[in-house]
């Protein structure tokens, strides 16, 4: 099997210390509530309206569905990437973590095997299903407006991290992702580059990705003792690799806030010589943080 190196270091971002000119938080933070936020009783109305829309989404889409598996791995290696299951913290979060465990392993069963030929599109929601109790899924941690929260099926958006930061190695077209709108955690052992990681919610927030190439790719997970381990291989060899990485990395103090934003650049690399055939913007990032950020430069951005 032919095989790339396995660099999951974020490398060191770019910092830019100078005060950005116009800085607005987005507007999705300080917007007016939402009617369903003003009217909680309207909540689950909206929920169904949205899922909804999505499934006549789902059926009417042009372009066909990943469907396909094959337990035979594919010959040659996109990608790998593994992500540590649980972190340290107080005993009172350690269930959900555990829970959570048990929740990636249901989610990634579904994942594995799974083949994205030339033409079609991977949808993590149509994959995985709705992660319910009668499914089997357990309480494991959410993440609500920023808050580590109780919620049956959570914990499955390190799946959807771990899948999005293997696409974007490949020269697949990531459609849809939508990132979190709060930093909740200081970056104590990061791996990524804050602001790769996916918001999933079933089945109106998802990871959608199409194979505009002509080579057929191949997803394997699998949930070890201590890692969520993932592969990405295709039925022939790439002839680019990729270099993900974050550009203008910031921490704003505005008014009482603090916000936190960057670029996330990715190289395409020829593999055959080396040589960088272009740098693309991938996303530009900024969210509210959740706590104090320490040890870290912070620009004080005047209120207009």
């Amino acid at each position: 099997m032919s095989t790339t190196d396995v660099d999951d270091s974020s490398g060191v971002a770019e910092v830019r210390t100078a005060a950005p000119a116009g800085f607005r938080p987005p507007a999705r933070l300080t917007g007016p509530p939402r009617l369903s936020q003003r009217l909680p009783w309207l909540y689950p109305l909206a929920v169904r309206v949205h899922r909804t829309r999505r499934r006549a989404r789902w059926l009417l889409h042009p372009e066909p569905w990943a469907r396909r598996r094959d337990p035979q791995a594919l010959a040659f290696r996109a990608r790998r990437h593994r992500s540590l299951l649980m972190r340290e913290l107080g005993e009172s979060e350690m269930w959900l973590q555990r829970n959570k465990v048990v929740n990636l392993r249901l989610a990634a069963a579904h994942v594995d095997t799974l083949l994205i030929g030339p033409g079609e599109v991977f949808s993590f929601n149509r994959v995985v299903g709705s992660c319910t109790r009668r499914r089997g899924y357990v309480e494991g941690m959410k993440l609500s407006n920023g808050e580590a929260e109780a919620g049956v099926g959570g914990g499955i958006c390190q799946l959807a991290n771990l899948l999005h930061w293997m696409f974007l190695h490949s020269p697949m077209t990531v459609v849809e992702r939508s990132e979190h709108s709060f930093d909740p955690f200081p970056d104590n052992g990061r791996v990524l580059p804050w602001g790769v990681g996916c918001s999933i919610v079933y089945n109106y927030v998802d990871l959608v990705v199409r194979n505009d190439t002509d080579a057929t790719f191949q997803l394997r997970v699998h949930v070890g003792e201590r890692h969520l381990d993932g592969e990405l291989l295709s039925d022939h060899a790439i002839p680019w690799s990729y270099k993900v990485f974050a550009r203008n990395e910031q921490f704003l103090r505005y008014g009482a806030d603090h916000y936190r934003r960057n670029e996330i650049w990715r190289s395409v690399i020829d593999r055959r010589t080396g040589t960088v055939v272009r740098e693309e913007l991938v996303k530009e990032n900024c969210a509210l943080v959740k706590y104090l950020p320490v040890g870290v430069p912070v620009v004080d951005v005047p209120l207009s």
